[in-house]
């Protein structure tokens, strides 16, 4: 007999944890198959309460008994803290869909995108699934769509990542930066010093200041020179798209935008590949939306994108000098489809097995 789950959203007080309920008030299609939706935090959030569906719900602390009788748990809390807490409800009979790095390359647990593997949210020996790093998330709606019709073989990507990737503390560390330099028309020349007028480093998300500038760099340091965001975009879209010798190469860079991430993509294909045909493929994928006429200043920027769900595309062309091989631009909000719509999705597939 079908019924209608219990939902916990844990961390729903952070950032995505923000958009998660926002989510869930806003897309009935994402919310109408719970029955209960339970709000969870650290205790220093207890007893708050939140708005979701259009009722006050009082926020819960982390705690074993916060769990009973849940079915489907969506996690947005630091790694460390899904680590021990996930497979804690797993025991007690509940599917955790975890947002965070903790298990996204466990072989036991599937890392999955609703428009790349839907089927792999059925395979789940741990009761955990993985939702995938926002940077890689920010592309694969359109890269598993061309992957389908035309078998991709390479990619090379740079990714411009926005500073609420950093979590909270990222776009309050940009607005201190902004109003550090704000009026100052020698800023950014040699008069000008940017790493002398913004407040100290200390304490900062970043190495180095976002205001009037970019970063090379997102993420921690790893072997030979890589950082930890690089290699998430190799590893994970190898996972999710089923291709475990997919050549990556990805250069992670920050710059002083709030929300959205964009990455240019350099891809290679198994086939020929026309853009026209691209664009055929994308304009048909449910959740892209294909903005593509540069003669009138039409493609997606993070300002077109911010607060929506969509996967957004546009730049695309015909690689020079490579064939089989386009060059693309995407957009997409990784608050939203990054991090907090993905798991929702995610989530509304295990919903769905309670009314089979």
């Amino acid at each position: 007999m079908s019924r209608k789950p219990t939902l916990a959203v844990v961390g729903a007080t952070g950032a995505v944890g923000t958009v998660m309920l926002d989510i869930l008030t806003n897309r009935s299609d994402l919310s109408e198959a719970y029955g209960e939706i339970r709000l969870i935090a650290s205790p220093r959030s207890a007893g708050k309460v939140l708005q979701v569906r259009g009722e006050d719900v009082v926020v819960q602390a982390l705690a074993p008994e916060a769990f009973d009788g849940v079915d489907i748990a969506m996690f947005d809390v630091p790694d460390e803290v899904s680590a021990e807490w996930a497979p804690i409800v797993a025991s007690r009979g509940a599917v955790a869909v975890d947002n965070s790095g903790a298990f996204r390359m466990d072989p036991d647990v599937p890392l999955v995108v609703p428009e790349c593997n839907p089927e792999k949210a059925l395979e789940r020996p741990r009761g955990i699934i993985a939702n995938p790093n926002c940077t890689t998330l920010s592309m694969m709606a359109a890269m598993g769509a061309l992957h389908r019709q035309y078998g991709l073989r390479e990619l090379v990507v740079a990714s411009y990542q926005a500073v609420s990737g950093a979590g909270m503390i990222g776009p309050e560390r940009l607005y201190q930066e902004i109003e550090a330099v704000a009026g100052d028309r020698t800023m950014g020349t040699v008069a000008g010093d940017v790493r002398k007028a913004v407040p100290d480093l200390e304490g900062s998300p970043f190495p180095a200041p976002l205001v009037l500038n970019v970063v090379p760099w997102a993420g921690s340091l790893k072997d030979d020179g890589w950082s930890s965001e690089e290699l998430k975009v190799r590893n994970e879209s190898r996972k999710i798209l089923g291709i475990p010798d997919l050549k990556v190469s990805a250069t992670c860079v920050r710059v002083p935008v709030v929300t959205t991430h964009s990455l240019a993509v350099h891809a290679t294909f198994e086939q020929e590949i026309t853009v026209e045909g691209a664009r055929q493929v994308l304009d048909a994928a449910p959740t892209v939306v294909v903005l593509d006429d540069p003669a009138n200043g039409v493609f997606p920027t993070p300002a077109d994108v911010v607060g929506t769900d969509p996967t957004y595309v546009g730049r695309i062309r015909q690689a020079l000098d490579f064939p089989n091989t386009l060059d693309l631009f995407v957009c997409g909000d990784n608050l939203r489809k990054g991090a907090a719509l993905n798991t929702a999705e995610i989530a509304a597939l295990v919903a769905a097995e309670f009314s089979a």
